[in-house]
C-alpha cells in the first residue's frame, strides 16, 4: 500500500470571516465517505460556529479536537475533525477585512504546507483566504500575493532552493476542461511582460510533467496565443512568433505534445470535453480562468501543478458577501477532496 494511503488529509479552514469554515462544515455533514479520513487544520472555535451555523434545526453536527493529525483516520462519519494548528481564535466578524482573520488564515496554510512536507499529511485542500487581509496581516504573510506563492516559498525553503528553482504554475479543472497559466497573481501589464519563450517552456514542462503524471499518458496541450486571432501573423503583435511558437517548437523537440499557438477566443471551445486537447496553456489568468469558471464555478478546482505536495483548492473565494448565512455551496471544496484524493494516490 502507499504510504499516503495511510495518512489524512489536511484541509485549512480558509479565511475565518468568510465561508471556508462553513462549507468545510457542510462537507463533513452532507459527504461522510468523501470526508473520512481528512480534518480541518484551524481554529476549533472557528468550527464550531461554523457548525452550529450549518447545522441549524437539523441532525447536530458535532466538532471534535484531535491531538494529532493521524487521529482523524479513526475520526467517526459526520463529525468535524479539527487540529488546533494556531493559538485560540477570538471571533472575527462574518464578512469583514481584518488582518486577524488574515494572520488565522495564514497560519493554517503554513502549517499545513511545512506538515505535507515533513510527510504527515497525504496533501492539502485550501478554503479561501482573503488577499487583502492576508497582506492586512503584516510579514511574513504580506510577501505573498496568494496560496500559490506562499506555498511555493514554503517548499523552497524546505528544499533549500531559490524559489526561482522551483517553478509552479496553476491550473483550473472541471469534468469539461483543464487550463494551465503561464502567469499568475500580476497585473495584466506584468502578464504580458511574462509571455517569453522561457516562461511558455518552463509552462509546458511542468504541465507535460505533472499532468501526465496523474493521468498517467502523455498529454495532448493546446497552447492559447496572446493576442486576438493569435497574432494574425504579425498584424497584431509579434508575441507568437517571437516566443510562444519558438517554445512551442522546444517542447516538441523535448517530446512534448504541445501544439498551437491557436486564437484565444476558439482554442478553449478545442479543448473543452478534452476532445483535441487534454488542457490548454492559457497566457495569463483570466484568459484561461474565465472558460472554465464559465462551465461551472461549483465544480472547479485550483490544482498547483510543480510542489513536492499535492495540493487542491475550490476555484471560488471568500464570498463574504454571504459569509455567516449558511447559504454557501461547498461543491467546488468537494470535487477539491476528491481531486486531492486521486492525486495523493
Amino acid at each position: 500500500m502507499n504510504a499516503r494511503h495511510a495518512l489524512a488529509l489536511a484541509v485549512t479552514m480558509g479565511d475565518p470571516a468568510g465561508i471556508g469554515p462553513e462549507i468545510i462544515a457542510k462537507a463533513f455533514r452532507d459527504a461522510p465517505e468523501l470526508m473520512r479520513g481528512c480534518f480541518v487544520a484551524g481554529d476549533i472555535g472557528t468550527l464550531r460556529r461554523a457548525a452550529a451555523i450549518v447545522q441549524g434545526e437539523g441532525v447536530p453536527l458535532p466538532v471534535a479536537e484531535l491531538a494529532h493529525a493521524a487521529d482523524a483516520l479513526g475520526a467517526p462519519p459526520r463529525c468535524v475533525p479539527v487540529l488546533q494548528v494556531m493559538p485560540p481564535l477570538t471571533p472575527v466578524p462574518f464578512g469583514q477585512v481584518s488582518a486577524l482573520a488574515g494572520r488565522a488564515a495564514g497560519d493554517c496554510v503554513f502549517w499545513a504546507a511545512r506538515a505535507a512536507l515533513r510527510g504527515e499529511v497525504a496533501g492539502l485542500v485550501t478554503a479561501p483566504l482573503h488577499k487583502e487581509a492576508l497582506s492586512a496581516a503584516g510579514a511574513p504573510y504580506s510577501l505573498y500575493p496568494g496560496h500559490t506563492e506562499l506555498l511555493q516559498a514554503v517548499a523552497a525553503e524546505h528544499l533549500g532552493v531559490p524559489v526561482a528553482e522551483l517553478p509552479v504554475r496553476m491550473m483550473l479543472a472541471n469534468d469539461e476542461l483543464r487550463t494551465v497559466l503561464v502567469s499568475i497573481h500580476v497585473s495584466l501589464r506584468d502578464a504580458i511582460e511574462s509571455v517569453t519563450a522561457s516562461n511558455i517552456l518552463q509552462t509546458l514542462r511542468i504541465t507535460h510533467q505533472s499532468v501526465g503524471a496523474a493521468l498517467q499518458k502523455t498529454v495532448r496541450i493546446g497552447v492559447a496565443g496572446l493576442n486576438p486571432h493569435a497574432g494574425e501573423g504579425g498584424l497584431f503583435g509579434r508575441e507568437e512568433i517571437e516566443a510562444i511558437a519558438p517554445a512551442i517548437a522546444q517542447a516538441r523537440a523535448e517530446g512534448i505534445d504541445a501544439r498551437g499557438p491557436f486564437a484565444p477566443d476558439t482554442v478553449f471551445m478545442r479543448g473543452r470535453g478534452f476532445k483535441e486537447f487534454d488542457v490548454v496553456v492559457a497566457m495569463y489568468h483570466d484568459q484561461g480562468l474565465i472558460p472554465v469558471k464559465y462551465l461551472g464555478v461549483e465544480q472547479g478546482v485550483n490544482v498547483t501543478l510543480g510542489l513536492p505536495f499535492v495540493r487542491t483548492s475550490p476555484d471560488h473565494g471568500t464570498a463574504f458577501d454571504i459569509a455567516g448565512q449558511g447559504i454557501a455551496d461547498p461543491a467546488s471544496l468537494l470535487a477539491a477532496v476528491a481531486m486531492a484524493r486521486q492525486l495523493s494516490k
